[in-house]
């Protein structure tokens, strides 16, 4: 087994075996390149649902207090992306997941949720990140907040990266932007009594081509806490935030025509992933990956776009999954 950076790089043999067996099936591939089985048997049949729980939020149906974010990335840069995450920006390492065959999910941790880097950019998904931040749609960046922009500055020094210089900002914190070996903007904030490592949360940007359309979605269809907007002078853009827990979507106008939906994406845990088939479906929402089951794993999934195409993950999980053990022991 490989370690780079604290991250073992191995192999499944369980995962591996139902990628096998799911492969003599009727099968789904997601976006990370993870093969899943489909079963006609997983979905809600038409009358099972009232109309109230069909047309209602998948809100009441999140069992972690925040979301998880995706960022993919060249297989070649994986090894600079692991020293970036992991070594300037301090996140914890985690278990990696073996996706397929050549191809894992390297997890680093921000407070008790995740972002998942994932190897390999796959399928049909558009990856445009020119022009930056306001250069277009889909998430064009996070933001990582720390305590300290002089200990953050000598992370980045440690593994030879250019420091940080920060900004001082109306309301009391400093900022940098930086971008990550893949090209991929991160906003440090440095903010008195932040938790080191970003663990009180991550802010997810994402620019998009009809505001109104985009709110709605959030707010209506996901449920997430619309809060009030906010100007953001280092980026050059009025954030519209959304929250649930740890985990803040800021929603904004690009300038530029570019489209990303492939870079990063969202992943919410919830208690019942084919309810939120069905409430897609009664909304005519876009389904990227359809609802889903990967038995070994105990996951049932389903992959669904929001309006400018930015994939919304939701999974659910069993009680002897490791993101439900994983979930146990930080609530102890």
């Amino acid at each position: 087994m490989k370690r780079i950076s604290g991250i073992a790089l191995g192999c499944s043999a369980i995962f591996m075996a139902a990628c096998a067996s799911a492969q003599d099936s009727q099968t789904a591939r997601t976006p990370e390149g993870a093969i899943m089985q489909v079963d006609s048997n997983l979905p809600y049949k038409p009358g099972e649902l009232t109309e109230e729980q069909l047309n209602s939020s998948t809100r009441d149906l999140f069992t972690m207090d925040g979301m998880n974010a995706f960022r993919r990335f060249p297989r070649d840069k994986t090894e600079e992306m692991v020293d970036f995450y992991t070594g300037a920006l301090a996140l914890k390492s985690l278990n990696p997941i073996q996706l397929t065959s050549r191809q894992q999910m390297l997890l680093t941790g921000v407070g008790s949720m995740q972002i998942k880097l994932s190897a390999g950019q796959l399928g049909d998904r558009k990856y445009d990140l020119s022009g930056g931040v306001k250069g277009g749609t889909g998430i064009r960046f996070f933001t990582l907040t720390y305590p300290s922009a002089e200990l953050v500055q000598s992370r980045f020094a440690e593994v030879g990266l250019p420091v940080p210089q920060f900004t001082a900002r109306p309301d009391g914190t400093r900022a940098a932007l930086v971008k990550d070996p893949g090209d991929f903007p991160i906003e440090i904030v440095i903010r008195e009594g932040a938790k080191d490592g970003s663990n009180d949360g991550v802010g997810v940007g994402i620019g998009v081509s009809d505001l109104a359309e985009s709110r709605a979605f959030y707010r209506e269809f996901v449920g997430l806490d619309e809060l009030e907007p906010v100007r953001d002078d280092l980026l050059g853009i009025t954030r519209y935030p959304y929250r649930h827990g740890e985990t803040t979507l800021y929603l904004y106008e690009p300038t530029g025509s570019a489209v990303d939906n492939g870079n990063a994406g969202i992943q919410y845990v919830v208690s019942d992933a084919p309810m939120v088939d069905a409430k897609a479906k009664t909304r005519n929402i876009a389904v990227e990956t359809p609802l889903n089951k990967l038995s070994g794993f105990e996951l049932t999934t389903v992959w669904l776009n929001d309006p400018d195409g930015v994939t919304n993950y939701f999974a659910q999980v069993g009680p002897n999954s490791r993101t439900a053990q994983q979930q146990a022991a930080a609530e102890k």
